[in-house]
């Protein structure tokens, strides 16, 4: 019964969640429609949610392809030349205790490490292939396909915490936006990072009940002290140097790893080519599987940001911190991590407004670079990962994702408020 229970509890949470932004989004509608005579703002949801749909479509899903169809074809590849076997071995005695439903040298954990890797670089659009990737093959592994495993979650959520320790889209994004010094967020970001994987990993590490061996702690330990020499080898630059550093270095590491993956394939004489054509064939199903809940996840929050409940909750939040008594500078960034687990791209456009309206060089505009660094869409990817293997009962994966997203907007605001207050 017990288990019968947590199965239907983990399902409905979902559900919810789902049809909690509608409800509320209309509710708010009517009474703005009947109380404050807003005769658009129906036109105004009803126009939104054609807009996210098609949005979800043709500028998600379609885009993606393309990077699905090149990286799943290049992961062939390295999988025949036995290089994510081997990266699998190389990580077991980590991962192994992080993932202990997973068999030693299991693939799945050189495809985990392919993903870390490159959100590590901030490389987006590589990271999500590997992470679909690695999720199917855990999802082999699954003995009750609709629900997900101790070991997807914990994959899910450490993806959420958004581990990066090179911010390039998010520098790229300050320097158009005419930052002055636009890697001046780098180490708060990376720092950031950091601590809200950590984090993640004792959180549901412990509620997994996972072994705290000295192995994985000295991972950990290590893991932490790599980070900090690499923070202190940038932190010697020069602001310029930073920011040339920040251009070509998670660039330069794609594309050697690109050709790498090849010339190691030739190495081992596998037909490189016909072994990319069949991967990258797989690209296309895996696009068709997630449209569905990329399409339900997006619609929804669209509609509930475009009703106003987004800016109605930001005011309860700054009326709340007003109370404690704390500094509240940080609230007109605030909106940029409230999106961030529902919306990427609305993250993005919520960041850019503060660049635009306060100044990507203010205390708000770095501010609101760390939070967009500091965690990731968590819906997006519960969507887009459970989706893609057909997982419909996700557990505590919600409440999980969102507490590592909570952890991170905590430990940005800190590492804001040392480094530039």
């Amino acid at each position: 019964m017990g288990y019968i229970s947590t199965t239907n509890n983990s399902t409905m949470a979902m559900n919810i969640i789902w049809m909690a932004f509608f409800v509320i989004a209309f509710i708010i509608a009517l009474i703005k429609l009947v109380f404050f005579g807003d005769t658009e703002i129906f036109k105004l949801l009803s126009d939104g949610m054609f807009d996210a749909a098609k949005s979800s479509v043709l500028e998600v899903a379609f885009p993606l392809a393309g990077t699905m169809v090149f990286f799943l074809g290049l992961m062939n590849i390295a999988e025949k030349a036995g290089a994510v076997q081997k990266l699998a071995k190389w990580m077991n005695p980590f991962l192994s205790r992080l993932f202990p439903e997973v068999p030693a040298n299991h693939p799945a954990m050189g495809h985990m490490v392919m993903n870390f890797s490159a959100n590590m670089l901030g490389l987006d659009n590589a990271a999500t292939p590997f992470a679909l990737k690695a999720m199917e093959s855990l999802q082999g592994l699954n003995p009750e396909k609709e629900k997900a495993t101790n070991a997807q979650i914990m994959f899910l959520v450490l993806h959420t915490s958004g581990l990066t320790i090179i911010p390039l889209s998010i520098i790229s994004y300050r320097l158009a936006a005419g930052s002055q010094n636009a890697a001046s967020i780098f180490i708060p970001c990376v720092l950031a990072t950091i601590g809200t994987t950590l984090a993640s990993i004792i959180m549901v590490g412990f509620y997994q009940k996972i072994k705290w061996d000295r192995v994985l702690v000295g991972w950990l330990l290590g893991l932490f002290a790599f980070m900090c020499l690499v923070m202190l080898g940038v932190n010697s630059l020069s602001p310029v140097n930073k920011e040339i550093f920040s251009k070509i270095a998670g660039s330069s590491i794609l594309m050697s790893l690109v050709v790498l993956i090849i010339v190691g394939g030739v190495y081992k004489k596998v037909a490189v080519f016909d072994a990319f054509i069949e991967g990258a064939k797989n690209g296309f199903d895996v696009i068709i599987k997630i449209i569905p809940y990329l399409v339900a996840m997006l619609v929804a929050i669209r509609v509930f940001r475009d009703s106003g409940a987004m800016n109605y909750v930001l005011n309860v939040l700054t009326w709340l911190i007003n109370l404690t008594g704390i500094n509240t500078d940080f609230v007109g960034a605030l909106p940029v991590a409230i999106m961030r687990p529902l919306s990427g791209s609305g993250s993005r456009a919520l960041m850019l407004d503060v660049f635009k309206t306060q100044g990507a060089d203010s205390f708000l505009g770095k501010l609101a670079s760390i939070f967009q660094g500091s965690a990731d869409t968590t819906f997006y990817i519960i969507a887009l990962y459970f989706g893609s293997v057909g997982i419909k009962k996700v557990r505590y994966a919600v409440w999980a994702g969102l507490l590592a997203d909570l952890m991170g907007v905590v430990i940005a605001i800190l590492i804001g408020y040392t480094f530039f207050k």
